[in-house]
């Protein structure tokens, strides 16, 4: 398997296929960077050079217990980068991986960075506080951390349903899907994801925005039950300098998968634009 081993010591797995401009996909909370099998294949039919990496205690990167914070993801991924020597990519992130691509981008990748996506993303913040007062409740965030260290098996099948907009009426509930993201989930570490709902519920992410000046594109479902629309997507398009915001009617939190189709399509635009 391809990995790195950064400065602390923690290997990062990744897979690198094609060749082209390189395409960097960064996963959500607990997943890999198996999530993201349907754009990968899809744009290096394009020609495009796709890279994906499991964050670290996700999929088959190193369970540590520590560096569970936005800033040592985004080293991580500056490691990454320099050791793939990537230039001009295009970094795309879903859900927390979201968050990790603006917080790389602000930190780190402005000499290597021609673009970024935020798909279904935590940015700019996610948790309730006073200078947040219509964001999600901490409680919220405290059941998902008292579910995920406790009955983790069950919770993330549950999990599932919401994420897809699977509890919707008249969803068509693909079982293999379903599956996909429960093998995901377990293949991380529990004190891993125990650790990055903090990261992804309280990093605040304004900052990060506001500095960015490449295109982002921000891409959003009306529907997502897991990171709301308006307390997200439509604020962040808002901090950045260059953004342009799609949101989609009924589309839930995991449409690259559920809707991979217009989605890709939309990402295929931004890229060649």
């Amino acid at each position: 398997m391809s990995k790195i081993t950064v400065k602390d010591g923690t290997e990062i797995y990744y897979k690198d296929w094609g060749t082209g401009q390189p395409l960097v996909f960064h996963h959500g909370w607990p997943l890999s960077g198996d999530d993201w099998d349907t754009q990968m294949m899809f744009f290096l039919e394009k020609g495009y050079r796709v890279i994906a990496h499991d964050r670290r205690g996700h999929g088959r990167s190193s369970q540590t217990d520590k560096g569970h914070d936005m800033d040592t993801y985004a080293a991580d991924v500056a490691e990454l980068t320099q050791a793939l020597d990537l230039k001009d990519a295009i970094h795309i992130g879903h859900s927390t991986g979201g968050g990790e691509v603006i917080r790389y981008v602000a930190k780190h990748g402005k000499s290597r960075v021609a673009k970024a996506v935020l798909i279904s993303a935590v940015t700019p913040l996610m948790v309730q506080t006073e200078n947040n007062p219509d964001g999600i409740p901490i409680a919220v965030f405290d059941e998902i951390r008292e579910n995920t260290a406790t009955q983790r098996t069950q919770y993330f099948k549950d999990f599932t349903m919401p994420f897809y907009g699977y509890n919707r009426e008249g969803a068509k509930v693909s079982e293999g899907v379903r599956e996909n993201w429960w093998r995901q989930g377990l293949m991380g570490a529990i004190k891993a994801h125990y650790d990055c709902i903090k990261a992804f519920s309280a990093t605040d992410f304004t900052e990060d925005l506001k500095s960015v000046d490449v295109p982002v594109l921000v891409l959003h479902g009306e529907d997502d039950q897991i990171v709301p629309f308006a307390n997200t997507g439509a604020k962040a398009v808002k901090l950045l300098k260059n953004g342009k915001l799609i949101s989609y009617p009924g589309f839930p939190h995991g449409m690259p998968t559920t809707e991979a189709a217009t989605i890709n399509e939309d990402l295929l635009e931004f890229i060649q634009s």
